[in-house]
């Protein structure tokens, strides 16, 4: 038997509406990766890539990739003990050239695919500590030869760039946690600077959108300000991972800390849910009235039912479709987790509910019945949506709930559990709700599919001693770069570069090769080129295309000029 405490129904006509309302349209988020993910014969960059198209078409409209900068543990490591700020699997380093992930060229080329179907890509950013140190805080890196000393790769780091060496922890650091690695010095200008810079780079390397911040908490968040704000980062969306299960204090931070400027994962509302769902029907379901961030701020929260952490120590277990259908019906700014979506079964439960919040669910709030095994609710933007949660795990629920939907319109399920019903003559509707399920109620008639957005990407490779790419070289032809453009699109090559001290005689050498190894085009750049020097070419056939690079006739005080090479492409689809 099903036992329940007793709980008081609201009348149809009583409702609480929400502070604030969320656009049409906010968007699905997919956590591309999990805690012990690898892809057999591949990288898991090229995994994602190859997952694009199908991603969009489900309707997803971001990708958030994990960390891509090497980690202490080389190419076992997920990236969240991050060593080098400019190695993203291009050196050799940590005993590997490629990260766990795969290789900087993978990467860019996973990127430019999520890209050429419309998905935008959120990197994970791990800006509270570095590991991998020499034991004495020290983090020497190699140079774009190879060759590791104080100096060669940039922004090295040694004790005073960390806490406690430093001095003490910045006063605008919520929670610090040193147990992580060291604590990077944010408060420092050098540390606060070289963290900016690495940011800008790695944003330019490979044309992203959004940042998930790890572990805000030990972050100084006037610092975090700055960075969001600086050079290509700027604009771009943020989400904080600031983990407290008190909706105050995530509203404190995302409003009056962060300044709206990066929203932040909806903890409070996750608690709840995962009660929800594990309780096995003896949660009371009213306290998912308004609840979370979400029912205060929903324009500041990310929604999620699982993530790579808590799907190792704290899962919901089961009933985690109840979850899904309340985050992906409701406001805030909802988030799928890849296990759940490929490993786990969920697939086409998770597809219906992302059609549902793309093409029906807008608007703000209105609850519309709650007790202990019920919860309905309505978003009232667009065409209305009507969604009741039971979790009964037994028996139906048949309510009457005032609607918005007006007076006698035909009403469909768009989840598929529940019959075709009409409001009647005052706009009430009467609705059943299977055991342990949900239904989600809309105008009759509403369809249509999801398509691809076809965009380039510009990306930059930048040359350097210091850095992973080799500088102009002027005893051999280097290359920089490849990227894997899609036939009948075009490519096209800016080059920035360092003329100080050149002649009249001085230039550099920039040439495109085809996927067969063969020079497709090529141009000299002189110290009297207005920059950028350009190069176009538009591809007959699909595949890898290579940049490379020589200076000729450099003067001593320049013999190697460094370069940023910006090419625009578009990647395949599939």
């Amino acid at each position: 038997m099903h036992f329940k405490k007793a709980f008081a129904v609201l009348a149809p006509s009583v409702v609480a509406v929400s502070l604030l309302v969320e656009p049409a349209s906010a968007g699905v988020m997919m956590q591309g990766f999990y805690w012990d993910a690898s892809a057999s014969g591949t990288s898991w960059w090229n995994n994602l890539g190859s997952k694009a198209n199908e991603l969009k078409l489900a309707g997803f409209t971001a990708v958030w990739i994990p960390p891509v900068t090497k980690g202490a543990s080389g190419g076992y490591s997920n990236g969240y003990d991050p060593f080098d700020d400019y190695d993203m699997g291009s050196k050799n380093q940590m005993g590997t050239v490629a990260t766990r992930w795969g290789t900087r060229e993978d990467l860019q080329k996973s990127v430019a695919m999520m890209r050429a179907n419309g998905l935008d890509v959120y990197v994970d950013m791990v800006l509270n500590h570095r590991n991998g140190d020499d034991g004495s805080w020290n983090f020497k890196y190699a140079d774009a030869y190879g060759v590791v000393g104080n100096g060669n790769g940039r922004f090295g780091k040694g004790y005073y760039d960390f806490h406690p060496g430093f001095k003490s922890q910045d006063a605008n650091v919520p929670n610090d946690d040193s147990s992580f690695g060291r604590d990077l010095a944010h408060d420092s200008a050098y540390v606060a600077d070289g963290l900016k810079k690495a940011g800008d780079w790695m944003t330019k390397s490979l044309d992203i959108q959004g940042y998930r911040l790890d572990y805000v908490k030990g972050i100084s968040y006037t610092f975090l300000k700055d960075y969001l704000n600086y050079g290509a980062m700027a604009g771009k969306f943020a989400v904080g991972e600031y983990w407290d299960g008190n909706r105050d204090t995530l509203n404190w931070w995302t409003s009056s800390a962060m300044g709206n400027r990066s929203t932040v994962f909806d903890f409070a509302l996750r608690d709840e849910l995962a009660s929800m769902a594990n309780s096995g029907g003896y949660y009371d379901m009213s306290r998912l009235d308004h609840a979370g961030l979400t029912g205060i701020n929903p324009s500041q929260s990310v929604t999620w039912v699982e993530n790579h952490d808590t799907d190792g120590h704290n899962p919901i277990s089961k009933n985690k479709h109840l979850a899904y259908a309340y985050i992906l019906t409701s406001e805030g700014y909802p988030t799928v987790f890849y296990k759940d979506y490929y490993n786990y079964g969920m697939k086409s439960t998770i597809d219906n509910l992302i059609w549902i919040h793309e093409k029906i669910a807008s608007g703000s709030t209105q609850q519309r019945w709650k007790d202990g095994d019920v919860f309905a609710y309505e978003r009232m933007g667009g065409n209305h949506l009507l969604t009741a949660l039971n979790d009964n795990g037994s028996s139906a629920r048949t309510i009457t709930v005032q609607t918005g939907f007006g007076a006698n319109v035909k009403l469909h399920d768009y989840a598929g559990r529940g019959a075709d019903v009409w409001t009647n003559g005052s706009g009430q509707a009467t609705i059943t709700i299977p055991a342990n399920n949900y239904v989600a109620y809309s105008k009759d008639g509403i369809g249509g599919t999801f398509a691809t957005a076809n965009y380039a990407v510009t990306q930059e490779f930048a040359g350097a001693s210091d850095l992973d790419i080799k500088p102009a070289d002027n005893t051999q032809l280097v290359t920089v770069g490849r990227v894997y453009a899609q036939s009948g699109k075009p490519i096209t090559a800016n080059l920035y570069y360092d003329a100080a001290s050149w002649t009249g005689s001085t230039y550099i050498y920039l040439e495109l090769d085809g996927p067969t190894g063969t020079k497709i085009t090529s141009n000299n750049f002189y110290t009297s080129t207005a920059q950028p020097g350009t190069i176009t070419y538009t591809p007959t056939s699909t595949g890898w295309y290579t940049f490379k690079i020589r200076s000729y006739n450099t003067p001593t005080a320049n013999q190697k000029p460094n370069y940023w090479l910006k090419t625009t492409y578009t990647a395949p689809q599939k």
